[in-house]
């Protein structure tokens, strides 16, 4: 079995990897991860989840003072489209060897090129730029821009299209010239897409992606079988000492990303949250401690184990357990290439995330709300603060006591063989 996945998986798993398209998608994600992360800070500060917060501190600074966190949380949220087309088109810029910043900057005038400008308010039709566009759903469409501008303009500095400046020229006045007939290449390409786009049923681009691409994958990743699987790579990755979740966010990362910025924008709005599957479902229900839900294993080695090297591993990695990074106990114990671990590695995430999806497919558990916490973020805290229930804290702690059930017989066997190998060594 190792011998067939060494051979046919870990090769596609070396491809995803480092494959440009994706490897930038992700890069880019990254580049507005913390935008999000510190604005999430804001938006749960104005929402926080105990009952008659709102009202409490109405009564202190009046009507209008959730208006201020919702500023900062609305600069970053209601734009998370354009964000993405620019960060990624950065990224991917930088790594198809072009100038990253004026990589970005064309993809950002693209999207606003596709972009409606205007809007009907009652019965007048006025100049404005909707959110819509620009916000959560816009993402794919941002992303399509990102890569066909950045991929034009590099067609265009391959090619020397441009402007030379003779010696002595300041090199920022060269490179502004340089990059004038490339710019002005991509420019063309989107203003003839949006008059195209304009001929056609759908109107504009952004309808056309949202309809064709971006709406049909959050349909397919918006489910139990989506998630298992992505649980079930990612852990079958970590055995082959790959980083799992590095490879398969490539793909399922622009996805959880629009599902979780809907039920963010449905929060904000005070609305009904309309999706399960988050991100927020995969950090904070279904691995505790980090990929392969750890935290467990180490409850279980710290309790029940006798060997000395799994004890002084796991007193070292409890507390980065703790906040999700599990790198210690994955390389120390090893996790890596381990069968006897390996097993309820994969199997314990594959659970949570069924038992997990079930509950709040039965009402059980409220959604995540989709403020992004840091994946640091403990259990129990992180329950409580992405569904606003106690509930969400106690399905954290079965699952982990469920882990901790799952792990026990196979740490046993391990514990026994370093048992029987430090007796060895004693007795040599």
């Amino acid at each position: 079995m190792n011998k067939w996945m060494e051979k046919h998986v870990l090769p596609i798993a070396v491809k995803l990897s480092n494959n440009v398209v994706l490897k930038s998608m992700r890069d880019g994600f990254l580049i507005i991860t913390p935008l999000i992360i510190v604005t999430s800070i804001f938006l749960l500060l104005g929402n926080f989840p105990i009952p008659h917060w709102e009202e409490f501190w109405t009564g202190v600074f009046g009507k209008g003072w959730i208006d201020w966190f919702t500023a900062v949380s609305n600069a970053v949220f209601s734009f998370t489209g354009m964000l993405s087309s620019l960060a990624v088109a950065y990224a991917y810029a930088k790594n198809r060897g072009v100038d990253a910043i004026q990589g970005a900057i064309v993809a950002l005038v693209s999207f606003f090129i596709l972009t409606p400008t205007t809007m009907v308010v009652g019965k007048k039709t006025i100049s404005a730029v909707n959110t819509t566009f620009v916000g959560p759903n816009g993402i794919f469409l941002g992303l399509v821009i990102a890569f066909v501008s950045v991929e034009v303009y590099r067609f265009a500095v391959k090619r020397h299209w441009e402007i030379k400046m003779p010696d002595g020229v300041p090199p920022a006045v060269t490179a502004s010239f340089s990059a004038l007939i490339p710019s002005a290449c991509v420019i063309l390409v989107f203003f003839f897409v949006r008059l195209i786009f304009t001929f056609t049923s759908f109107g504009t681009a952004y309808q056309f992606i949202y309809s064709i691409l971006q709406a049909p994958l959050k349909d397919v990743g918006n489910s139990l079988p989506s998630v298992l699987l992505y649980n079930t790579l990612s852990s079958l990755l970590w055995f082959f000492g790959i980083n799992g979740p590095a490879v398969v966010n490539s793909v399922w990362s622009p996805i959880f990303f629009v599902l979780t910025q809907d039920n963010l924008h449905a929060f904000q709005q005070h609305q009904v949250l309309p999706h399960i599957y988050t991100q927020q479902f995969i950090d904070m229900f279904t691995t505790f401690g980090g990929g392969g839900s750890t935290l467990s294993l180490l409850i279980v080695i710290l309790f029940f184990c006798k060997s000395k090297r799994m004890r002084e591993l796991a007193k070292l990695a409890l507390v980065p357990g703790i906040f999700g990074i599990n790198e210690p106990i994955i390389f120390g114990l090893p996790v890596v290439l381990n069968p006897v671990i390996a097993v309820p590695f994969i199997i314990t995430p594959v659970l949570n995330t069924l038992i997990a999806g079930l509950c709040f497919t039965w009402g059980w558990i409220p959604y995540t709300n989709g403020v992004n916490l840091p994946w640091t973020t403990p259990i129990g805290f992180s329950g409580w603060l992405t569904t606003g229930s106690w509930r969400g804290v106690v399905l954290q702690f079965i699952l982990l006591i469920l882990g901790c059930l799952i792990y026990y017989p196979f740490a046993k066997v391990q514990d026994q063989q370093y048992l029987e190998s430090e007796l060895e060594a004693q007795q040599a």
